[in-house]
């Protein structure tokens, strides 16, 4: 289930998404959250996103932002 960004929690593994009218576009690697943004969880480099959900990360097999 997607939650709203606001209540992402820090420190753990998140998959992000973008929702809105044109559908889900999900990000293929876990990210964290961190005091100021949102760094990729592997390797801890700041990403430019501005995600409007996120869920527990599950393990993914591509490694590109999807359309669903």
């Amino acid at each position: 289930m997607w939650h709203r960004v606001s209540t992402a929690p820090f420190d753990c593994d998140l998959e992000l998404a973008v929702i809105d009218a044109t559908g889900i576009r999900t990000v293929a690697f876990p990210c964290r959250r961190v005091l100021g943004g949102w760094i990729k969880a592997e390797s801890k480099r700041s990403i430019k996103l501005r995600p409007t959900h996120w869920r527990e990360w599950t393990t993914k097999l591509s490694s590109t932002i999807t359309k669903h």
